[in-house]
């Protein structure tokens, strides 16, 4: 859903190859554009070193039930590497690994987190910061009963990030609540009225930065958060297997077929991803907040859509500063790092632009 986006956005300037285990899938990319194909499962086998020896880089868009065990392979091949997986496990585990192979490692390299780590790294240079809130969500533009919603990332992805407990920072402290908690309703302008809620987004935030009050909230529309928990808490989610009948089955894979269905996105779904960013604290002895915002949209002309463009772009952007050699940074090295270095959080959002993909503050425009 990304991945070939990714690759799109690179094939004209850079030699490409991309894998899948779909051959069908991989038929259609090299039909459309100037691409390598290989069909290999990521899932069975990871034995890559020989396969990416010719390669400067390898970019990562997996879904997050394998994405750590893939990165910890691509880095143990030695190979510079940038990571859109969403997985669960700490990416700084593999710290010593990636040190050790001296290649550079940027993680949780799309949208949020991503870009939203990359403008707060440029502002951590700027002034002590007090507080940081990130505001994220994909949505349709039709509003489908009961879910108003469609997954244009990996929807197993989606389930897991209502399940996993939300880490965020308050008052200097680390707390720690059920996902789905905590709901607010925020205003966007020409949409209207969304919820919002508690989500484990801040990843490598929690370790890289000294920030006393951090947190971050997925956005949906009202009473998708409420649907979602009756399933949680009514047992759909479960992974322990229960037996029914002559079957063994685990109540998350039946619901996950069942609401897939529902939420696979048409091709040419109308949707929009938006981001609020809320960084405040201490610039020259003055309070200060910085403010940015993101509506970005489905690209009628291409045919991609807003959460593959904001998310593979800026993933792209971020691999073209390693791939230019400007950014050589060894070891795991998130994107808030990136965004410390002078003018790499600038040269990131002037690449958004050039796609079309405008980020506006309350200083700045881009």
């Amino acid at each position: 859903m990304v991945g070939s986006v990714i690759a799109a956005d690179l094939c004209n300037e850079y030699d490409v190859t991309i894998s899948d285990k779909s051959l069908d899938r991989l038929d259609q990319l090299k039909n459309q554009y100037k691409i390598r194909t290989v069909l290999w499962d990521l899932s069975k086998d990871r034995d890559l070193k020989d396969f990416l020896e010719p390669f400067d880089l390898v970019i990562e868009a997996v879904p997050g039930n394998i994405g750590f065990e893939v990165l910890q392979a691509f880095i143990s091949a030695g190979i510079n590497v940038v990571d859109i997986s969403f997985f669960e496990h700490d990416s700084f585990e593999l710290k010593e690994l990636a040190d050790a192979m001296n290649i550079t490692a940027v993680v949780d390299c799309g949208v949020a987190p991503g870009l939203s780590n990359l403008i707060l790294g440029l502002h951590t240079e700027q002034m002590e910061i007090e507080s940081f809130k990130c505001y994220v969500g994909g949505l349709p533009f039709k509003r489908n009963w009961p879910y108003q919603y469609k997954a244009f990332f990996s929807p197993t992805d989606v389930i897991h990030e209502y399940l996993r407990p939300a880490r965020f920072v308050v008052n200097g402290k680390l707390v720690v609540k059920e996902a789905l908690s905590d709901p607010e309703f925020i205003e966007v302008d020409g949409i209207g009225t969304l919820e919002a809620f508690n989500t484990d987004g801040l990843r490598t935030l929690l370790q890289t930065m000294k920030i006393p009050n951090m947190i971050e909230k997925t956005l949906r529309y009202p009473g998708h958060r409420e649907l979602m928990n009756i399933l949680k808490y009514s047992g759909f989610f479960n992974e322990e297997e229960i037996k029914i009948k002559d079957q063994t089955v685990r109540p998350i894979d039946i619901t996950s077929k069942l609401l897939f269905r529902l939420w696979k996105p048409e091709r040419e779904d109308d949707e929009f991803t938006v981001m609020k960013l809320f960084i405040s604290g201490t610039e020259n002895d003055e309070k200060k907040e910085y403010v940015y915002e993101i509506f970005d949209k489905f690209d009628e002309e291409t045919k991609t859509t807003s959460m593959a463009r904001t998310t593979g772009y800026t993933c792209t952007a971020v691999a073209r500063l390693i791939l230019e050699g400007g950014l050589n940074n060894k070891g795991i090295f998130p994107p808030e790092y990136v965004g410390a270095i002078p003018g790499y959080c600038e040269k990131v959002l002037d690449y958004l632009l050039q796609r079309n993909i405008q980020v506006i503050s309350n200083e700045l425009r881009y």
